[in-house]
Parts: structure tokens; C-alpha cells; sequence
């Protein structure tokens, strides 16, 4: 069976809860981050993924994701990955998109970018490094990161650009799995989030 990969994104912080465009800021996990973490991992650990024992498992190395990822079970088993760090906002970090409205009006990330950041074709790129790992695998995998990148990971998976991404949400601990259908990459599911129910 060709490998599949499984996103999960980390729990809930105080900017996500806010809406505030959280890229290379170093920001905590809320107490309801942590729980979702927990529940996360225990879903993980339950059937059909059983502790997903063959698993390779990746994480960005900011706190929010590797914390979301130990809490879940999985940190003794985790490397960290710069590819999965999250979009870097560049001067438009820790704001809303309200925020960057007011001072730019009709912006939008998925085609404007961001000044002093990231560009889209950088942030495509590392989602293409994440890609071609994950499909060269011998095994399914498993990476801990963030909503937007993520999203752009789902995207460069199905073969879209960058802009697909708008169309696909991530909610804090939410977990999605890219897989194949009928030899052509594809949606196993997305954004599930019944675990924290």
C-alpha cells in the first residue's frame, strides 16, 4: 500500500483562539490546547490507528506543535522539522486578518503574501519538501505543525498551487489524512475533530 500521510495540528493558543496570524512567534498552548492534545492522542491510540506502531513521526520545531505532539504520545518518536515551522508572517505576525484589512484594504494572504515574510513560493516549496518526503516513505507518516501550512501540504498533496489552501480550514487539533484513490492522491478525510467532542 503507498504511504499515507497524517496531518495534525496543533492545539489551541491564545492567538488562534483570537485570530491573530501566528507564524514564527513562539506562542504557548492554552490548558484547552493541552486537553485537545490529550484527546487527540488518544484517539491516535485507539483503532482504526491502534498507536500507529509503524508510524515515522515529524513536528515543527515550535512549542506549540511539539508540545501538541507529546502530550499526544508521540514525542519520544518525533524529529523535529524546520519544513514544518509555519508560514512566517513576516510584519503582519500577530496580527488579524481585520488588523491587515484596515491598513490593506482587499488582502489576501493566499495571493498577496505577506511584507517582510515569507514569500508563497517559498512557503509552496517547503510544503513540496514535505510532499516528496512523505510519498518516498516506506511507511505511512505523521506530522505535527500548524493550520496554514498544513493546509498548503494538503494542497501541493493533490497536485493544486497554493492558493487551494483557502479553500481547505484547519481547526486547532484537528487531524486529516492524505491517502490515494484509484492510484491518484487524495482525501482520506480532513479536519476531523469528533475527538474533542
Amino acid at each position: 500500500m503507498a504511504p499515507r500521510i497524517l496531518l495534525a495540528r496543533h492545539g489551541q493558543t491564545e492567538w488562534s483562539l483570537s485570530g491573530k496570524h501566528t507564524g514564527r512567534t513562539d506562542i504557548p498552548l492554552l490548558e484547552e490546547g493541552r486537553r485537545g492534545a490529550k484527546l487527540l492522542g488518544e484517539r491516535l491510540h485507539r483503532a482504526p490507528y491502534d498507536g500507529l506502531p509503524d508510524v515515522e513521526v515529524r513536528t515543527s520545531p515550535l512549542s506549540r506543535a511539539r508540545e501538541t505532539c507529546e502530550i499526544a504520545g508521540f514525542g519520544d518518536r518525533a524529529t523535529t522539522w524546520d519544513a514544518l515551522m509555519e508560514f512566517d508572517y513576516g510584519a503582519y505576525d500577530g496580527m488579524t486578518p481585520a488588523d491587515i484589512q484596515a491598513v490593506r484594504p482587499g488582502w489576501f494572504i493566499w495571493r498577496d503574501g505577506v511584507p517582510e515574510g515569507e514569500t508563497l513560493a517559498q512557503v509552496s516549496a517547503r510544503a513540496d519538501e514535505v510532499v516528496e518526503w512523505a510519498r518516498g516513505a516506506d511507511r505511512d507518516v505523521l506530522v505535527f505543525a500548524h493550520g496554514h501550512i498544513l493546509r498548503v501540504i494538503g494542497a501541493r498533496w493533490l497536485g493544486l498551487g497554493i492558493e487551494f489552501a483557502a479553500r481547505i480550514r484547519l481547526n486547532p487539533t484537528s487531524l486529516s489524512v492524505l491517502g490515494w484513490a484509484y492510484g491518484e492522491p487524495a482525501v482520506e478525510s480532513w479536519n476531523e475533530t469528533g475527538h474533542l467532542v
